[in-house]
């Protein structure tokens, strides 16, 4: 036990355990078997996303413990508490994915509520699945406290037939079996073995992204997004997260303090360099709303063009994310950026010391098979590129890791449909041609509501053989595990009479991700005669409940499809108060 003492005075739990006017309160703390010397020291939250929805949660509450034992053992009171969490592997291919974006912003919502509302001093946030990993980070810099993240862990790889197997083989062999390429057998014993193990989807998904990116960003302690979630050597992490927090809360590091336009640049760079998730384009720009920052998804897009993209994870390349662990991590992910410049070395970290102080530390150096040298990367750009054009005037993004140049431009005539059950009944069907673009609109984040990803869709296509035989744009969102030449993110979305709104059947689109286009062949004045003659945004079954609230708030997907004004509105920090 540690014998530091701390200044309450400037902490917000003061507002709960000090003065006589809190006897009550302090009663209440009694009941729980919390001493008075525990009263007294600074109040951690220890969040969690755990439930029992899915295997990326599942470990949460058993890590959190290791969490509580370092803030204890770092002379501090830990209480933990839990949000909520809608898993994507779950909520894919129907409705419940309209609930995913949104439980971004209400994770940061109810971390944020109930730190303000129990006056707790420092956070410490344990997250598993893609959107539970933005929102706790969106909660850590919206409050400003002393925090430290902590990713619960990747799956372990299943293995069938000689090679290692995820998720997204399954969803690809739905493909397969619908095209006759696969018997229901086949299929069957896929599923079985695929994901043997509590943890976040394997492959270069967008939980992986985002725990490659709480590192780079700083408010992950280094190396400890890496190791799978069984692993018992994740206790040791969680044990020196709540050490950490607690050298935050003494030195006042905020998360604010870690979380700046030059951490952020260095998270895009880890985002290009792996091959990570287009999502990484949409909560990048969200955290830096949290802190008060410009970056939105061209700021983002333009980090991407100019990095190498070295590190050969799935779906674009051939590694997990155990793989990468055992490989370095992202430290050594990051050295390799320093070597090519492209890392700013003076951000501070959740450690207290700075990017460049971390990295001296480390001493391994790249295998050659998951990470390359940076000199000799796998392609000069990185793995994400940004798109813009008369299609998509605020933006789009689309995954080209794994992809030849030649395969970086496509151009066909449209296939509209109206939303992602039309498209994949069509494909299902094998109800388009090779060379058309497929385009689905009306899933943007009002429009949807909630930017769904299209995983069912693009995976079947793959399956079919044909994921670079015709491309596919949205206004909606595509999994990290999406392979082929899929565009998200198109802006402005249907919903508010962007292009994709005024598409037909037969116009020629061409997306060049090469020189970072996408148009289409018409016009300014037909564009403008079709606006004119617009009907308006499709109706949607949402007239009510939190889908509907969600509609009514959140804003375009360039700057992150946020649903608040933001630090750059605020009149008090919480940690001031």
């Amino acid at each position: 036990m540690t014998n530091r003492t701390f200044d309450k005075a400037r902490l917000p739990s003061r507002h709960v355990t000090e003065g006589p006017a809190r006897a009550p309160h302090r009663s209440y703390f009694y009941a729980m078997g919390i001493s008075e010397a525990e009263i007294h020291q600074p109040w951690v939250g220890v969040a969690t996303c755990w439930n029992e929805a899915a295997p990326c949660n599942i470990a949460l509450n058993r890590q959190a413990q290791s969490v509580k034992m370092g803030v204890k053992a770092a002379g501090g009171t830990p209480r933990e508490f839990t949000t909520i969490t809608v898993t994507d592997g779950i909520a894919m291919g129907h409705e419940g994915m309209r609930s995913s974006l949104a439980s971004r912003d209400a994770i940061a919502d109810t971390v944020e509520l109930t730190m303000r509302g129990h006056c707790y001093d420092a956070l410490v946030g344990l997250a598993g699945c893609d959107k539970s990993l933005p929102g706790m980070m969106m909660a850590m810099v919206r409050l400003n406290v002393p925090s430290v993240f902590i990713y619960g862990g990747s799956i372990l790889p299943g293995r069938l037939n000689g090679r290692d197997v995820v998720v997204q083989d399954v969803f690809e062999a739905v493909g397969k079996h619908q095209a006759g390429q696969m018997s229901d057998a086949e299929l069957d014993i896929l599923e079985r073995v695929a994901c043997p193990s509590a943890g976040a989807c394997g492959g270069q998904y967008t939980a992986n992204t985002m725990a490659c990116v709480s590192e780079a960003i700083g408010l992950a302690l280094p190396n400890s997004s890496g190791a799978p979630a069984p692993y018992e050597s994740r206790d040791q992490y969680g044990e020196a997260s709540g050490v950490a927090v607690m050298n935050l809360i003494e030195k006042n590091i905020r998360a604010r303090d870690i979380v700046t336009l030059k951490s952020l640049q260095n998270a895009a760079r880890v985002v290009a360099c792996t091959g990570g998730s287009t999502n990484g384009g949409l909560h990048l720009p969200a955290i830096a709303h949290e802190a008060g920052i410009d970056f939105d998804l061209f700021d983002v897009c333009d980090i991407f063009r100019d990095t190498p993209y070295f590190v050969n994870l799935r779906p674009g390349g051939d590694y997990v994310a155990k793989d990468l662990y055992e490989a370095g991590g992202v430290p050594v992910v990051m050295r390799e950026l320093r070597k090519a410049g492209l890392v700013h070395e003076d951000c501070i970290t959740a450690t207290g010391r700075t990017m460049g102080e971390e990295l001296d530390l480390v001493d391994r150096a790249v295998d050659g098979k998951v990470i390359y040298p940076v000199e000799a990367p796998i392609t000069p750009t990185g793995g994400v590129v940004g798109l813009k054009g008369n299609l998509a005037p605020d933006g789009a993004i689309v995954k080209v890791a794994g992809m030849s140049a030649a395969e970086q431009v496509f151009s066909g005539p449209a296939r509209v449909f109206e939303c992602e059950e039309d498209a994949f009944e069509a494909v299902k069907a094998r109800k388009y041609k090779e060379g058309e673009v497929l385009v689905i609109r009306n899933e943007g984040p009002a429009g949807g509501p909630g930017m769904r990803e299209m995983l069912a869709t693009t995976a079947a296509l793959s399956g079919q053989g044909m994921g670079k035989k015709v491309a596919l744009i949205t206004d909606g969102r595509f999994s990290g595990a999406t392979r082929g030449f899929c565009v998200g993110h198109v802006g402005p979305e249907a919903a508010e009479g962007g292009p994709i709104a005024l598409l037909k059947d037969g116009d020629q689109i061409t997306i060049d991700a090469v020189k970072g286009e996408i148009s289409v062949a018409l016009p300014d004045d037909e564009l403008a005669r079709r606006k004119a003659a617009w009907a308006g945004p499709r109706q949607t079954d949402y007239a009510s409940g939190a889908l509907w609230k969600y509609a009514q708030l959140v804003g375009g997907a360039r700057h992150g499809a946020v649903t608040h004004p933001g630090a750059k509105a605020e009149r008090h920090v919480y940690m001031d108060q």
